[in-house]
């Protein structure tokens, strides 16, 4: 069975818009020729590919489907590119890559900005937990992703890139009014927190660390800079990168063995990309391994 690109192409671009009608517009057709279009690949394969919903989500055939649209994509950009086809490389390529916040405000952007001097690329970044950041890759809905997992994913390769130092941080009102004893499990147990979003896991698991039982308050700050900001401010205590605290003279550090090393792995699709490979040695340049 041949499954025809145009039509793998579309089912893509309706994930990557979450619904028919935007991906019309993105591809300058109609909803009912998407539609269409998408009816038509899943006849040919006999699989439901697509699950109305709002955003649409593709099915476990859908998710091949989209990694094969992707892949495409890149290798088409890499042959025309070495065919000297100027006009038609200068076409931008879209790669999507899985990144923590942390990585995207302390050290991954100018990487990636040195690549979109040099190629024709448009990066799509997804934002996610650096413990989660291979569903993403999972699924199919990005190309690479910076992930604290070192056990490579199904069809990918893995290689380790750096750690990031974090350390239990809190401004000097917020820590003489909570931990005046120092930072013990009691005053753990009942000081504020701020969690990034609730899959963030990092100030419980400094809690177990400690001992510490019980819920303290929390806030949800789901912004890097804005997180450091609100810790800051004395909303609570959080645990913030060493290269943020720097910027932060008025943070200090809260409780007993407050620090935490997060090594930081490079997960990409297994395939032969000079494009993809780009993306991967300025990354790795930006980690200090290249």
């Amino acid at each position: 069975m041949q499954i025809p690109l145009d039509l793998a192409r579309t089912v893509a671009t309706v994930i990557d818009e979450g619904s028919l009608e935007g991906a019309a517009r993105a591809l300058h057709i109609t909803p009912s020729a998407v539609s269409q279009r998408v009816k038509a690949l899943e006849e040919r394969m006999g699989r439901v590919l697509l699950v109305r919903s709002r955003p649409v989500r593709a099915t476990d055939a859908g998710t091949a489907i989209v990694r094969l649209a992707r892949q495409m994509a890149l290798l088409e950009h890499d042959a025309l590119a070495e065919a000297g086809l100027d006009d038609e490389s200068a076409r931008f390529t879209s790669v999507g890559i899985a990144v923590s916040a942390d990585s995207l405000a302390t050290w991954l952007l100018p990487a990636l900005a040195a690549v979109a001097r040099r190629h024709p690329v448009v990066f799509d970044l997804r934002r996610e937990d650096e413990e989660y950041t291979t569903e993403l890759l999972e699924t199919g809905q990005v190309m690479a992703a910076v992930t604290a997992r070192s056990i490579a994913v199904a069809g990918c390769v893995v290689s380790p890139l750096r750690s990031m130092r974090y350390r239990a941080s809190a401004s000097t009102e917020f820590a003489a009014r909570w931990f005046a004893d120092g930072g013990t499990p009691a005053e753990f147990a009942v000081a504020p927190i701020v969690d990034f979003d609730r899959r963030d896991e990092m100030q419980t698991n400094m809690l177990r660390r400690l001992g510490v039982a019980g819920n303290p308050p929390r806030h949800y700050v789901p912004a890097s800079s804005e997180f450091v900001s609100a810790v800051s401010a004395g909303m609570g205590w959080g645990m913030i990168p060493d290269e943020q605290r720097e910027s932060h003279p008025q943070l200090v550090g809260v409780g007993p063995d407050n620090t935490v090393e997060v090594p930081l792995f490079w997960q990409q699709w297994n395939l032969r990309s000079e494009l993809l490979t780009a993306v991967a040695d300025e990354v790795a340049r930006a980690a200090g391994t290249r």
